[in-house]
């Protein structure tokens, strides 16, 4: 707005930059409403309703709110995604794709910063973990629908649902087969330990969260699954990898 404007009344009122502000903060609202409900469902319900509902409520939710975008803004949907994503090409969609996955860190990053600030260090360490046991297993099941793996896939399913998480966009990571029924998963290279490695910076001490993400992804995938931590920071570790988890069937 410009200095010495008399201040709107009502949204229609507002000036054009003010009114692109609001359609910008609309969106936060829709995504932190999204979030309060899950979490109240969770709450109320527990996790795994929670995700039932999740995921019949995104479909229902996400067709009516691109449907009405579309109408509003011209432009055509095929199968529920947008035409402009579809005439992409691969790279373009992959690069897309990556520089989502850096968001999502980021801002995991900024949300643990933001409470660590105000609340200290182990504050924020316990937010981290129990966002873990929710997000993991949310990440897992929406790969394992997007994929169409089967329940209790086994280690086939899990390697796969592995390679399609957000962070096999940025980081870097291999598997080693352990025997007929158990295979160690390693990350080679970390963004997150990278970075502070080329500041000078000691590796951050994830084990904790390491320990509620990996073993709630992998049984949300296979319920039979366990899980070991061959080693995480703050434990030492070679140079080849970060972290290293051994998931094995009984």
């Amino acid at each position: 707005m410009n200095l010495g404007q008399e201040e709107p009344e009502t949204i229609r009122e507002s000036d054009r930059t003010l009114l692109a502000r609001l359609v910008m903060d609309a969106f936060r609202r829709i995504i932190f409403h999204y979030g309060t409900w899950f979490t109240e469902v969770h709450h109320q319900l527990g996790l795994k309703n929670a995700l039932e509902v999740e995921s019949k409520v995104w479909k229902a939710s996400f067709n009516n709110q691109m449907t009405r975008l579309a109408k509003t803004l011209g432009f055509k949907m095929t199968d529920g995604i947008p035409n402009i994503l579809l005439s992409m090409e691969d790279e373009q969609l992959i690069s897309l794709l990556k520089s989502i996955s850096i968001n999502w860190l980021a801002n995991d990053g900024i949300w643990f910063q933001g409470v660590e600030t105000q609340f200290g260090m182990g504050d924020a360490k316990r937010c981290n973990d129990t966002c873990w046991s929710r997000y993991s297993p949310y990440e897992a099941l929406r790969i394992k629908e997007l994929l169409n793996l089967p329940e209790n896939g086994g280690i086939p399913a899990l390697k796969k649902a592995l390679s399609f998480r957000l962070y096999a966009m940025i980081n870097e990571q291999s598997f080693q087969d352990d025997g007929e029924n158990a295979f160690i998963f390693y990350m080679n290279d970390c963004r997150v330990q990278s970075a502070r490695k080329r500041k000078g910076l000691a590796d951050y001490p994830c084990k904790s969260g390491g320990m509620v993400e990996y073993t709630c992804f992998a049984r949300s995938i296979d319920s039979r699954f366990q899980t070991e931590c061959i080693g995480c920071p703050p434990d030492e570790h070679p140079p080849e990898w970060y972290c290293a988890w051994r998931f094995s069937l009984p």
